[in-house]
């Protein structure tokens, strides 16, 4: 009985913990980018899609394209930051709210109750993981006009495209 409970805790773990990628703040390009860590333990952490960490990098890196205001840069500068930070706390908080609660796991004595609120606690922490990326997103949009906007989107299709292309060789008619 007890090994059956603890396997169907395992698979819940895994769907909830692992198995389940946040698409962040574009669903679009929801598994385009990935943000890893390889900090605490030995062990990488979960690796989650940091694509308004990517699209703020990209706006920053081609202000001048753009046509950026210094002012702009400025803001989506302290944008970025402040994702940063966000991130690197969220991350760390799952990390330990997963690593708790494989403690509680493999303690035989652990009731399911807890065992439950460990698991809702890290379904939350993921939850606002994905809500810092939309916010994110959302202020640094917020930052530009309409036509900043489209030339932004033109030169990340544009350089979207050119990694397309040379991931796949230049099969993009014949291939997947």
């Amino acid at each position: 009985m007890k090994t059956k409970v603890l396997i169907s805790v395992m698979g819940l773990i895994a769907m909830l913990g692992w198995g389940v990628q946040p698409s962040l703040a574009d669903p679009e390009h929801g598994s385009a980018h990935v943000y890893s860590s390889e900090q605490g333990c030995g062990h990488e952490m979960r690796k989650h899609n940091a694509y308004p960490a990517e699209h703020l990098r990209h706006l920053l890196q081609h202000q001048k394209d753009i046509g950026l205001t210094e002012e702009q840069v400025k803001k989506l500068k302290a944008i970025e930051l402040d994702f940063d930070r966000a991130w690197i706390k969220s991350e760390a908080e799952i990390h330990i709210a997963e690593r708790e609660l494989l403690a509680l796991v493999e303690n035989e004595k652990t009731d399911l109750s807890t065992i439950e609120a460990k698991v809702k606690q890290s379904g939350i922490l993921e939850v606002g993981l994905r809500m810092v990326a939309f916010k994110a997103r959302h202020d640094a949009l917020a930052v530009l006009t309409p036509e900043q906007r489209e030339k932004g989107k033109a030169a990340h299709e544009k350089r979207t495209g050119e990694m397309m292309s040379g991931r796949h060789g230049g099969a993009a008619s014949g291939g997947h």
